[in-house]
């Protein structure tokens, strides 16, 4: 029976399909991956254009101006950084071995955000000498650098002469950003949902995790030129996969590293974007690529000091990208006269440490740090994570309880959000440079002209018909969408957008008959990224709740945003829909996640003339404040938009418009939040007050059925 009932469902599905229909339509086969595919062709443009920039560099100043270019870019886009205060380091214990000891220390990066790390210090090393440190950043593991896996590398390091520093990345080992204490681990399932998670608060608010992640780093080489047995002038860097990551960011960024040797991550973003996609959070600068960098400028900016690219062959960062981005990084070495300070190793293996590529790594540092010894990997015995562990419970949230990444992230918005609410003073004037601000940041894209539609079936229906067409969208991709048309017409058209996509309230009896019964023709659309048109096979390191956030991230490389490119397509919706002589007017309703979307076209488009949305979140700035933010709302977000405009800005921008806004949640999918929701929509009712209108309707039901006069009111002339 249940399969009977599922069997249905999916017919009843294909039945409004207009790809995937009763005709299949080869030439759109790969709808769901539309969305991906515009977004990496638009990548492609911009990475062509740096490459033809690079192809034109031949001489030494040439690059010289390239690496002057790259600081200042790298410094602007993953800035501003915090300024320096004191590390307030502190020993918590120490560990005696027979060949070396270990100091467990706290840091604090920033006021109260503290650090967890553990130096290792050869006990060969006499009293007044000083050694050359390494820096190690593990991986994506929640043991952090007390996994065995990393041990290895540090413990071979330390035989071999060197001080190793290891600290725990942000959401991993003693860092845990989202710890519960009734399981003992991390409320999420992977260390990179520990990134992405707050990584998506600090993209909304303007700032990135990169930043975080790098400026942990940067005050690990504070802490170990704080150290007498540290030489100052023989520090290097090095860790593999997200550590490959962390090594090759913060070797940029601070010149006192004098070697780098990152492993398993430089690969280029065209490779990256062909094979597994953009990673997890801090592994994204905020528009990156669209400000002209690619993972070659890592290593670009640091020539001629040495650098080691340690790749496997077969690793899920391709390859062929690594061999791409050697042989570029390759020609500013040469040209300085320093060819032998870059070199590349891999081995055949997977995403994986390797003994080659470990005794390749020895044998760098040995040589750039000036410390020749024995470049052979030893068997080594692992401490426990108890002998590793800086806290006395094991977790910074539940031994000190300082900062977080989401309560920085928090006070930082706070500040950016002082500056919009300053600017609402000034209601409605301020309100021409919010949609200026929402078309810039949301990488809105005027359409120009449209084509004309696809028809490709038509079913009828008691009292009105239902026709599938395809129009062409802004990536060249065709928007499947549902003309629903009464018998008796009253001229008027409703463009209706759902998450769930165009099917989702289409059944008889479904919401839309009600719109169809009140003489409206209803426009019910697959936004691409829905319905049939998504989500698509990419889902990234960081799917959430069945919610891709490396997708978004994909489109903040490229200074875009989902929003962005699915309101275009509700402005050519409405352009198509401007071409019937016989409508008078064109309405939006839109539906939880989806209100985004049509307040943006809405505000950038005054042709649709009134506005519904239906279970809407209040704002962007409720998804930052709050902790525990509902995931299935991010794609629909913008990054760096706090303090530069927000949702009820654009929704108080469509007054003197009628709008009506039903069954309000917080960032976190709450109806129940009043006074975080009542600052949102205080900022609203400010904007029609002042046009004295009171086209405003604002209630708390939350489905059409139950707001059916309030509607037949909205609807009225």
């Amino acid at each position: 029976m249940m399969l009977s009932l599922v069997n249905t469902g999916l017919q009843a599905q294909k039945e409004f399909d207009g790809i995937r229909g009763t005709r299949n339509w080869i030439g759109f086969s790969d709808a769901p991956n539309s969305l991906y595919h515009y977004i990496e062709n638009q990548a492609d443009s911009y990475l062509d254009t740096r490459s033809a920039k690079i192809a034109t560099i031949h001489t030494l100043p040439q690059w010289q101006q390239r690496q002057k270019w790259i600081r200042n870019t790298l410094t602007d886009i993953a800035g501003p950084f915090p300024g320096k205060t004191p590390l307030n380091a502190k020993v918590t214990k120490t560990i005696n071995k027979d060949n070396y000891h270990v100091e467990d220390i706290i840091y604090e990066s920033q006021p109260g955000y503290y650090v967890t790390s553990s130096l290792f210090i050869p006990n060969s090393l006499k009293k007044g000498d000083k050694a050359p440190a390494i820096i190690y950043c593990s991986g994506h593991t929640f043991s952090g650098y007390s996994s065995p896996l990393y041990q290895h590398m540090i413990l071979n390091f330390v035989k071999k002469g060197f001080i190793v520093f290891a600290f725990d990345p942000i959401g991993q080992g003693e860092r845990l950003q989202y710890y519960n204490s009734q399981t003992g681990k991390s409320r999420f399932k992977w260390p990179s949902y520990e990134h992405s998670y707050p990584g998506a608060q600090a993209f909304i608010t303007g700032s990135s995790l990169a930043t975080y992640f790098i400026w942990d780093g940067i005050r690990a080489v504070d802490y170990l030129l704080s150290r007498k047995e540290v030489d100052s002038n023989r520090i290097g860097i090095a860790g593999r996969s997200g550590g490959g990551t962390q090594s090759a960011y913060i070797a940029a960024f601070d010149s006192r590293i004098k070697a780098a040797a990152p492993g398993n991550y430089i690969t280029n973003f065209k490779r990256l974007f062909q094979a597994m996609g953009p990673q997890d959070a801090e592994q994204n600068f905020t528009y990156g690529i669209a400000r002209g960098i690619d993972m070659a400028d890592l290593l670009l900016v640091r020539a001629p000091k040495p650098s080691l690219m340690v790749t496997t062959s077969v690793d899920m960062f391709p390859i062929q990208g690594s061999m791409e981005t050697a042989k570029e990084v390759a020609g500013i070495y040469k040209s300085y006269g320093k060819a032998g300070n870059f070199n590349m190793v891999t081995d055949d293996a997977a995403h994986a440490s390797t003994k080659k590529n470990r005794e390749a790594t020895y044998a760098f540092f040995e040589k750039s740090l000036n410390n020749p010894g024995d470049t052979s990997d030893e068997e080594i015995t692992p401490l426990s994570k108890e002998e590793l562990q800086s806290t006395v419970t094991g977790q910074l949230s539940t031994s000190i309880k300082g900062e977080t990444t989401f309560s920085l992230n928090k006070k930082d918005a706070e500040k950016r959000m002082n500056k919009l609410k300053a600017a609402r003073k000034n209601m409605p004037g301020y309100l021409t440079d919010v949609i200026s601000s929402a078309k810039k940041l949301s990488g809105y894209q005027q359409p120009e002209q449209i084509s004309g539609p696809m028809f490709v079936g038509r079913i009828q229906r008691d009292g009105y018909v239902i026709e599938k067409y395809l129009l062409k969208g802004e990536g060249g991709y065709m928007i499947p969408y549902l003309l629903l048309k009464p018998e008796t017409s009253v001229h008027k058209a409703l463009i209706y957008l759902n998450p769930l996509g165009k099917s989702a309230d289409s059944d008889v009896g479904g919401e839309m008959e009600f719109f169809v019964k009140n003489g409206f023709i209803v426009l019910a659309p697959d936004m691409v990224g829905t319905g049939e048109m998504g989500p698509g096979n990419f889902h990234g390191d960081s799917y959430i709740d069945s919610v891709s956030y490396n997708l978004w991230f994909a489109a903040i490389l490229i200074k875009r945003s989902l929003v962005g490119i699915q309101a275009a397509d509700v402005v050519r919706l409405t352009m198509l829909l401007k071409k019937d002589n016989n409508l008078k007017e064109i309405y939006g309703l839109a539906k939880t996640e989806m209100a985004p979307v049509l307040l943006h076209a809405a505000a950038f488009d005054k042709d649709i003339r009134k506005v519904a949305l239906i279970e809407p979140y209040s704002s962007y700035r409720s998804i930052v404040m709050n902790r525990n933010y509902d995931p299935h709302f991010i794609q629909s977000t913008v990054a760096g938009s706090i303090g530069k405009y927000d949702l009820p800005d654009l929704a108080a921008s469509l007054a003197p418009r009628k709008l009506l806004i039903a069954g309000t949640t917080d960032g976190t999918g709450n109806p129940g939040n009043a006074s975080d929701i009542d600052q949102d929509l205080s900022v609203i009712k400010a904007g029609y007050d002042k046009k004295e209108t009171g086209q405003l309707q604002i209630v708390p039901d939350t489905t059409i059925e139950k707001n059916s006069d309030n509607l037949k009111s909205w609807m009225a002339d």
